[in-house]
Formats: C-alpha cells, structure tokens, sequence
C-alpha cells in the first residue's frame, strides 16, 4: 500500500498567548513540526508540544524560522547566509534539547514561514540551512517545498529529504507558493482542498493560481492547526487518503 505523511505545524503559543488546535490534530497527523522559539513558541511551550507529540506517537521536527516574532516569521528579512547557518543551528539545538531529555529522537527539520519561501528561490540561503542541519546531525530529513532550492541543496549535500505539498494554499507556475498577500492565496474551500490533496498525491500535479497544470512531487502534506475549522478539515483529508487506498505514515518510516 502506497503511503503519505500528514505533518502538522505546532507549539506556536506563547506566554499567556494560545493559539491552535495542537491537542486535538496532533491525533490524525503523522509528523509535526515545533516552533523553536523565535517566530512563536517559548521553553514551556516546546517541552509540552515534544511531550504531546511523544505521547502521540508521531515524529518529531524542528520548525525554526526568522527571529520576528510579532510578525510570526512571515515578513521577509534580509539575513545573510552565515546568520542563517546561526538561527538554524540555534533553534535545532534547542529542539533537541527537549526532544533529549523526553527521551525521543528528532527526526527533521522543516523551515518556517518567510525563511521557508525565501530559501525555496535563494540558493544561498538553502544551501546555508543545508549546512546547518548537516552540520548538527547528517541523518536529520530536511523536509522542504516540493521542487524548491532547498531540496536541491539538500541533495546536492548528501542531505535526505522529502517532499511537502500543502493543502491549503494556492501554487504559482513555477511552482512557488503564492504570497499570503495575494488574493486566492489561500485555498478555503474543504472539497477544493482535499481533491488537490488527492491528485497531487496520486497524480502528480496541481492546478496553479493561473489555471494551468505543474507537475509536483509529495512525501508530505501540510495541514495548518490553527484555523477554527482545521480539526474537521485535518480529519476530512485523512479519510479521504485512506479511502482511496493511501496509508498515512512519517516520511521517515
């Protein structure tokens, strides 16, 4: 039986600060990927969400993304590529500290937000979180945007990888993802989501922002957890996975 990953993005609370469904999706998802404290999240919130997902039973990543925590990481920064190499090594060893004292492994690494979509086009900036996950530990996934610079970095660096489609946002030609800013960037329609989910895992393809076609390769789909409507919708997309005769199962399986 054919398999996908279903990875969530969680422990993005904060202080007096809630925000997601962590608890309640964490239960239909087969990997997800921590907050590391500087886009959202903070000590308390990392060691619970390691412990949750430890008691759940699925895979463990690092999510680091861009010291901006008012704008949730998702501004674009002009960073270097040695500071990069800096925050992502910051933010992993963090992790793995909770991860360590849990008793559990760490098992990817998955850039956030602005980082995330910078490092799909800039080369530079890929290779550089390439480095820095190498660098920590060599058997950690790097789980990057299907087609980006960051996988081909990974590969270039002998780095596994795997694949990410997301279910809830829209595609540009080339195979970026459309900036939030944009109108339609979003996919917010339950059915139009879950039939782009199916074909991109059973067909290879999507349909783009313009209309047209673009091929796409997926280890993974993302399913966000903070949306009022994202337990039902995280639930919705695993049946119709299994219905259709995909098991769900970490990447790193």
């Amino acid at each position: 039986m054919r398999s996908i990953d279903l990875n969530c993005d969680l422990g993005e609370s904060f202080g007096a600060y809630k925000l997601g469904l962590d608890e309640e999706v964490i239960r239909h998802v087969s990997s997800a990927n921590v907050a590391c404290g500087f886009h959202a999240g903070d000590a308390n919130v990392m060691r619970s969400s390691v412990r949750i997902a430890k008691e759940s039973g699925v895979a463990i990543g690092a999510h680091p993304g861009l010291q901006d925590l008012q704008g949730f990481g998702r501004r674009n920064m002009d960073i270097t590529p040695e500071e990069t190499k800096a925050i992502m090594l910051y933010q992993i060893g963090a992790l793995a500290a909770f991860c360590k004292a849990e008793g559990v492994r760490l098992c990817h690494v998955k850039p956030h937000g602005a980082l995330y979509n910078m490092a799909g086009k800039d080369y530079k900036l890929a290779r550089a979180i390439c480095e820095a996950v190498r660098d920590f530990d060599p058997s950690l996934i790097l789980l990057g945007l299907s087609g980006s610079q960051m996988l081909k970095a990974a590969e270039e660096l002998g780095l596994k990888f795997a694949r990410e489609v997301f279910a809830d946002r829209a595609y540009e030609e080339d195979g970026s993802l459309v900036a939030r800013s944009k109108p339609g960037s979003m996919i917010e329609d339950e059915g139009e989501a879950i039939g782009r989910v199916l074909r991109m895992v059973t067909e290879g393809k999507v349909r783009a922002i313009t209309g047209a076609d673009i091929p796409i390769r997926a280890d993974s789909v993302c399913v966000h957890g903070d949306g009022p409507k994202a337990l039902a919708f995280v639930m919705k997309i695993r049946e119709a996975l299994e219905k259709a005769g995909i098991a769900i199962a970490p990447f790193g399986a």
